[in-house]
């Protein structure tokens, strides 16, 4: 058994390009890789041929810069992780180069990385850099919708014998719904709730999580985080959820 975290994306991406390319060796449940394949070829498809509005639509841009990159083909880009393709807010605070091998081989097995473009992938799966608005359709592709539709059953097997938590932004709960079990964790800072610091106190969280190499839920209740106490706890369905006050 392994806890297994389900992690948002971020907006902002590393521009660096490794010397693997989008295979389906690449990814994880393989067996479904002809399905994000056509994903993945409607992208390069619409982002070769779309007008400059078109693609500042679908990147979340006000306007196109000079950077001619933005239509390249995305099955021509060097890949990397996608632990170290994200680095946004979350994703500096887990600071992934800083762990030791342990912890990022723990990171790389156990985290479940819901992408905009690239559907549940795991952190140590490899993608290239690429530009996708959260919530954007290419060509009026709903793509949680198609996620969620083909990828489910997969996630729900992939799951099946672990506990889980579940640090996504509510937005990608449209990707998968967790039908087992959960933990959850909810931000506070005076007794509201908040979600300004989140993104930095879920990459924390998951940064002390891997260094504990954590298995399970109750090996996960044992955990201190820094700058966070716990006030409250609830079950609300399938979810326990833990309040904790931010004391920093």
């Amino acid at each position: 058994m392994a806890l297994k975290i389900l992690f948002s994306p971020s907006e902002s991406k590393s521009t660096f390009a490794g010397d693997s390319y989008i295979r389906k060796e690449n990814f994880t449940f393989a067996k479904l890789f002809h399905l994000r394949l056509e994903i993945l070829k409607k992208y390069a498809s619409f982002v070769k041929t779309a007008s400059d509005k078109e693609l500042c639509k679908l990147f979340g841009f006000k306007n196109l810069d000079t950077d001619d990159t933005l239509r390249d083909d995305i099955f021509a880009k060097g890949c990397i992780k996608a632990i170290l393709r994200y680095d946004g807010v979350a994703y500096k605070h887990l600071n992934y180069r800083s762990l030791d091998t342990k912890a990022q081989g723990y990171i790389d097995e156990n985290v479940l990385i819901f992408s905009n473009l690239f559907g549940p992938i795991m952190a140590g799966d490899l993608i290239p850099e690429y530009k996708l608005k959260q919530g954007e359709k290419i060509n009026g592709l709903d793509m949680e919708k198609f996620y969620n539709e083909n990828f489910s059953a997969a996630i729900d097997e992939f799951l099946q014998d672990d506990d889980v938590l579940d640090l996504r932004a509510g937005f990608y709960e449209k990707f998968y719904s967790i039908k087992k079990e959960y933990i959850s964790f909810k931000f506070l800072k005076n007794g509201k709730v908040i979600s300004h610091h989140t993104k930095a106190y879920r990459g924390k969280i998951l940064k002390e999580i891997s260094k504990n190499s954590v298995n399970d839920k109750t090996q996960l209740m044992t955990l201190n985080f820094e700058g966070l106490r716990l006030i409250d706890m609830k079950k609300i369905g399938l979810k326990t959820e833990f309040a904790l006050e931010i004391e920093e």
